[in-house]
């Protein structure tokens, strides 16, 4: 097996094992509300039907059974997102024994969420926010059977989906006055409450029964301002950010943070399951857009970092190919780099190669200045990152996919 081949092997076999860490059947919280217990309840009936609960041990009681789907206490639940994201670091001995693993078909799995009582097959669904990630959450609907009304500022972008089977609507308000659940994916807190509560927006249309679950990343205050009015008018309103860039989002394989609404988060999980890996619940409105940046804080500085390691090792003569093959062996093993590194190696920097604008990644780090602020912690790793990012930004690369501060790295 030569160099390459043993490399791909590696990435495989670390993707794997990512895969296996994010399908762990993990233990929902004592303080879940007794609705959802009764969902779990559901659920766990359901997987035990299939086969497909097990137990943590030989010893361990039905009591102890783990679903995948979870309620996260605050002091575990950054790891277990982590362990679903592409920054997953740390092997499966590392979670604490050799945990029996459970994989489960897409089918089983919509069973299970199905026993709790959630969004029916060929439902029609909402989906305003047609961007790089919008468009093929939107499509894997789409393609699952749910019958997808779509909105777009910009109308032509809803062309691709219109051709897949999909409704094209004019407002916002038409696509909720159409359909129960809503999702909504937008670039940024001005986009999502100008949409939200501007004319002929999602606010206009709500009326009771009707539910929203909006995956931008935004800051904790334009959740909460957006959710207030929704609330106002009998709605319900779901946070449920993700963690994955592009390819992730094609292949159904984001992590799913959701917050607010309990009920609708039990509700929207058949869609969660088309479009995600896992999911988890973080309690409160606010705790799903904190998570997010939190997680997209250590992707912005995990970024650069690499980069400047980049520049370390051939400036001191050192081959790149020869660092990434040490970076892939060790502890600090990730899917990120293998992607980056790749990107960095083809100069993957234009436009048209975007896989994470740059420029929401500078939001993004924005955001989570501003809330380190808020909670009195220092960020300074994350104030440096932020400094990179916007001296990229003003170069003219902001379109670019966020590697693309490689090269203005290299040249400091």
């Amino acid at each position: 097996m030569n160099a390459d081949d043993k490399r791909n092997s590696e990435v495989a076999a670390l993707k794997a094992e990512t895969e296996d860490q994010s399908e762990l059947l993990l233990e929902a919280s004592p303080s879940t509300s007794a609705k959802r217990r009764r969902s779990t309840a559901a659920a766990t009936a359901a997987m035990e039907g299939e086969g497909v609960v097990a137990s943590t041990s030989a010893s361990a009681s039905p009591s102890n059974k783990r679903t995948r789907r979870i309620r996260c206490c605050p002091q575990d639940s950054v790891l277990r997102t982590l362990f679903g994201s592409p920054l997953a670091f740390l092997s499966n001995s590392a979670r604490g024994g050799n945990k029996k693993q459970v994989r489960r078909s897409r089918s089983t799995r919509k069973s299970i969420v199905m026993a709790s009582g959630g969004v029916a097959d060929g439902s029609k669904v909402g989906f305003i926010g047609l961007g790089i990630m919008g468009k093929a959450m939107a499509i894997n609907l789409q393609k699952a059977g749910y019958k997808v009304v779509v909105w777009n500022r910009t109308s032509s972008k809803c062309d691709e989906l219109v051709k897949l089977g999909a409704t094209a609507a004019d407002t916002p308000a038409k696509v909720v006055s159409e359909c129960d659940v809503t999702v909504v994916m937008l670039a940024d807190p001005a986009a999502c409450v100008q949409v939200a509560l501007g004319e002929g927006g999602i606010e206009s249309a709500i009326s009771p029964g009707k539910s929203i679950v909006d995956m931008s990343t935004v800051d904790a205050a334009t959740s909460s301002k957006i959710h207030d009015a929704i609330k106002a008018k009998g709605g319900r309103f779901l946070e449920a950010p993700v963690s994955g860039s592009k390819k992730p989002a094609e292949d159904g394989q984001l992590v799913i943070l959701g917050a607010g609404d309990e009920d609708l988060y039990t509700y929207a999980l058949p869609l969660f399951e088309v479009m995600g890996k896992k999911s988890v619940y973080l309690g409160s409105i606010g705790n799903g857009a904190k998570m997010k940046l939190v997680v997209n804080m250590m992707l912005g500085a995990m970024t650069c970092t690499f980069s400047e390691a980049i520049g370390l090792c051939e400036k001191s003569g050192l081959k790149r190919d020869e660092f990434f093959d040490v970076l892939g062996a060790g502890a600090l093993q990730s899917p990120w780099y293998t992607i980056k590194g790749n990107a960095v190696n083809k100069e993957l920097y234009k436009p048209d190669d975007v896989t994470f604008p740059m420029k929401h990644m500078q939001k993004d780090l924005r955001l989570a200045l501003e809330l380190g602020e808020e909670v009195k912690q220092s960020l300074t790793v994350a104030h440096e990152t932020n400094e990179l990012f916007k001296e990229a930004m003003a170069q003219g690369l902001e379109d670019c996919d966020l590697i693309a501060v490689h090269p203005v790295i290299m040249k400091k």
